[in-house]
Order: C-alpha cells, then structure tokens, then sequence
C-alpha cells in the first residue's frame, strides 16, 4: 500500500497531475487526493486547477463536468465504469424531450447528470446550493427541476415553490430504511439524524438536520459533541470521523437486511490500483462532444457564478 502510494504521488508531479476526491470514495482514495470535496466543491477546484491533468476520483459526470469547464486539459478517471443511477434516471433525449413540451419554463438541472442534460439546461445546481438559486429566480417563475424527485421535493417545500419535478432518484438515497433508523433513534435516543435531501420525504421527516454532504460535515464539525446517525452514502464518515475523532457515527442502514450502512456501488470501483494504472497510462480519458460541451458549460458556469455571489 505505501509503495503504491509512493508511485501515485511520484507520477502525479511527474505529470503535473491533480487528483480530486468525491467524499463518498474509500478512505484510501480521500486521504490521497489533493482535494476532497462534494460536487460543487470539486466543480470550483476543477475550474481553476493549473495542473495539466485532471484525476476525478468520483463518477462519471463529475469527470464530463471538469472536462467541460476545462476543456484544454486532460480530464481521466480510474474507471470509466463508475456510472451514476440518478443521471442514468434522465435519459437526454427524453429530457430534452420533456422540455421541449413545457415552453416557457426555466430548467434547473441536478449536477448529477450528463453533459448532454446540462446542455439543455438554463442553470446547474447542486445539493449546496439549490435552494438558493432556486431563490434567486422570481417566485412566479415557472421551472422544471430534474433530475431528483426526492430533492426537488425538498426544495419546493423550503421555498414554497411548485417546481415540475423529472421522476428520477439515486438508488443509494432511495434505499435508506425508515423502520431501521427509528430503530436507532431507540436504541440511541441522544443521537441527531443527518439526512441528505436526495432521501425519501418520510427519511427526511426523522433528520434533525437536512443538508448537502459539505453541510453534514460542517454541522458535525461544529457539534462534535453529539452522536449522529448519518442517512447519506457511508464514504462521507471517513472524513467526519477524521475531523471529529470522539464523535460517535452510526451510519443509517438500508432495506437490505445483511447491510450495515449504505454504499454506492459506482463510486467504489475506483481504487488506488486503478489510480495508479489510470495516472500511468493517461487512461481511461474523458471526452465530451464539443457542440455540448459549449452548451453545458453555460449553466455550470452560471451556478459557480452565483455561488461565488453568494458566498457558496
């Protein structure tokens, strides 16, 4: 393990190389990269990195958004195979579709999605920042928000909007069971519930605290005196156990009886073998069609826009 870590960081100066981790990759992978981060978070270093390649240690559209954003570097992934059932739940030419039959609307698109969907989109949003670039548009605008119902949901509760919501969901987020975690709830009844907005209503309903995977983190960092139970993909309590090594962490089960805490099957393709294999070939490498790529990078660059606005 150390001579294969040793060797990353040996080719990552050779190639001016930076490799940027999702928080929900095994804890090997966070500990190595340059920066960790959430969606927005590596869309913010992805945009203003000097270094000649970028390694996306996530998924599949994070890797198509670095590359849209910078288009001259190159843009590789350890496995091209860490998909995203939330994007594949909005298929392009049946979202492009769906806006094509709802005239007049603002579309407002998940970051979890493909180049393709971003590219029919007015502005990208992320689970950070959402709610308030839904905010920023008038109340009477009429939108379409895609792809996450769960999310969307959620939003048009907080902001008392009527958006259209896509019908699309993240397998991860839609697995976490109620019953078990009002299981824990009695078992740990001094514990908080922290709960991703990707989760179902009734999930949802039990948190304490309802939030992104960066305002998990900081709310836990700054209450590090509680015990949590944590309804959002397991990888996110390597780093608030790192950060916050008294506090107490108990990952929310899903429906799946013989699982202790709920995994993305996609982001754990990647390891550090992988890595390694990816930095010293300059493969798997992403590409995005230029036409879109034009198209996509208009309303990623609108939502740092507004982020950066807003202190996001």
């Amino acid at each position: 393990m150390n001579e294969l870590i040793k060797a990353i960081n040996e080719l990552k100066k050779e190639k001016n190389a930076i490799i940027l981790g999702h928080y929900y990759q095994k804890g090997e992978i966070q500990d190595i990269a340059d920066y960790v981060g959430d969606s927005l978070a590596l869309a913010q270093w992805a945009a203003k990195t000097k270094a000649d390649i970028i390694v996306m240690c996530g998924v599949h559209f994070m890797g198509e958004t670095a590359k849209v954003l910078c288009p001259e570097k190159k843009v590789l992934v350890p496995d091209m195979a860490a998909g995203c059932s939330l994007a594949d739940s909005c298929p392009a030419d049946k979202f492009a579709q769906f806006v094509k039959e709802h005239p007049g609307y603002t579309v407002i698109s998940y970051v979890n999605t493909t180049a393709a969907v971003k590219a029919v989109t007015d502005v990208v949003v992320t689970s950070t920042n959402a709610k308030q670039i839904v905010e920023s548009f008038p109340k009477d605008e009429k939108i379409i928000f895609g792809p996450d119902r769960n999310l969307g949901n959620y939003i048009n509760s907080v902001t008392n909007r009527n958006m259209l919501l896509w019908d699309g969901a993240c397998h991860v987020h839609e697995q976490f069971s109620v019953e078990k975690i009002v299981e824990l709830k009695a078992q740990h009844p001094e514990a908080l519930v922290l709960a991703h907005p990707e989760c179902k209503s009734t999930v949802l309903k039990l948190a304490d605290v309802v939030g992104s995977t960066a305002a998990l983190l900081k709310y836990a960092v700054n209450h590090p005196e509680n015990t949590y139970i944590v309804a959002t993909e397991s990888g996110i309590l390597h780093e608030m156990q790192k950060k916050c090594p008294q506090t107490v962490f108990i990952p929310a089960p899903p429906n799946d009886s013989t699982c202790g805490c709920n995994e993305c099957s996609f982001m754990r393709l990647n390891t550090l073998e992988k890595l390694y294999e990816c930095l010293k070939n300059e493969s798997p490498e992403i590409t995005v069609d230029l036409d879109v790529a034009k198209k996509a990078v208009k309303p990623i660059q609108r939502m740092l826009e507004i982020s950066a606005k807003l202190g996001l």
